[in-house]
C-alpha cells in the first residue's frame, strides 16, 4: 500500500487522519496535540507535527499511559510528581532534588563555604531503625530525653555515651527513668560537664530483619514498606 500524502506532497503521517469535509475529532491512539486520560499501551511510532495540515483535527496524545517495562538510555526529566507504588532500582544510582540514592545511600549538595564545590555525604547504617539525641551536659546531672520517644522509642533499648570535657570526672550513668530521662553521676564528686550522645531502637512498625535468604529485596520476609530497598 503506497504511503499517503499531505496537500503540500510530504508523507502523511502513520496516524488516521479525518478528512476536512468530515472532520472527525474523537480520541485516537497516539499523537501529540490533546491529552487523553484512558490508560491504552502507548502506541509504537511517531507523528511529525511540522507536516500537519491546521485543517485537520489536532490529534490526541497520551496524558496517561501504562507499559509492562521501560527503559530509558540517556535520562528521564520532568516538571511534575513521579508517584511510584513499588520499588525504583538502579545498578548505579537515582538521583532527585539533589539526593542521591545508592547502595550507600549518599547525598550530594553545593559546598556551604567552598566555591565551585560538592559535598558529599554517605548515611550512618545500622541493623536496627535508630534515632539519637545529642548535646552537652553542664552543672547539671539530668538529661531530659524529648518528650516524643515515650511512643517512639524502645526504653529498653536506650544507649548513652559520655564524654567528659576538661577534666577526668569518672562520669556513670545512674540510671535511665521510664525513657524519658538519663540521670548522670561523678564518681568523684566532680561538677558534670560532658557532651552526651543517646541512641534508641523505634518501637513502631516491625524490627528489621537483617539477614534473609533470597536474591533480591522482593524476598524481604517482613513488611517492605517500612524500608528503602535495592534489588
Amino acid at each position: 500500500m503506497a504511503q499517503e500524502k499531505m496537500p503540500d506532497g510530504t508523507d502523511a503521517p502513520l496516524e488516521f487522519l479525518p478528512v476536512v469535509e468530515n472532520k472527525d475529532c474523537s480520541e485516537k491512539p497516539g499523537g501529540w496535540g490533546r491529552p487523553t486520560n484512558s490508560y491504552p499501551y502507548i502506541w509504537y511510532g511517531n507523528n511529525d507535527e511540522d507536516n500537519w495540515d491546521p485543517d485537520y483535527c489536532k490529534p490526541w496524545y497520551h496524558k496517561t499511559a501504562q507499559i509492562d517495562n521501560f527503559r530509558v538510555n540517556t535520562a528521564l526529566t520532568g516538571d511534575g510528581l513521579i508517584s511510584i507504588n513499588g520499588s525504583i532500582t538502579s545498578a548505579t544510582e537515582v538521583t532527585a532534588n539533589g539526593v542521591t540514592l545508592t547502595s550507600r545511600k549518599s547525598f550530594d549538595i553545593l559546598h556551604p563555604t567552598k566555591e565551585n564545590h560538592r559535598l558529599r555525604h554517605v548515611c550512618l547504617e545500622g541493623p536496627e531503625s535508630a534515632v539519637y539525641v545529642r548535646g552537652r551536659l553542664t552543672g547539671n546531672n539530668v538529661i531530659e530525653l524529648p518528650d516524643y520517644w515515650r511512643g517512639l522509642v524502645d526504653p529498653e533499648s536506650i544507649t548513652v555515651s559520655l564524654t567528659q570535657i576538661g577534666s577526668s570526672q569518672d562520669l556513670i550513668v545512674d540510671k535511665i527513668e521510664w525513657g524519658s530521662k538519663v540521670v548522670v553521676r561523678s564518681g568523684s564528686a566532680s561538677n558534670i560537664d560532658c557532651y552526651y550522645l543517646i541512641h534508641g531502637e523505634r518501637k513502631d512498625g516491625e524490627k528489621l530483619i537483617v539477614e534473609y535468604q533470597g536474591l533480591t529485596s522482593d524476598d524481604y520476609p517482613g513488611d517492605n514498606s517500612e524500608y528503602a530497598h535495592n534489588k
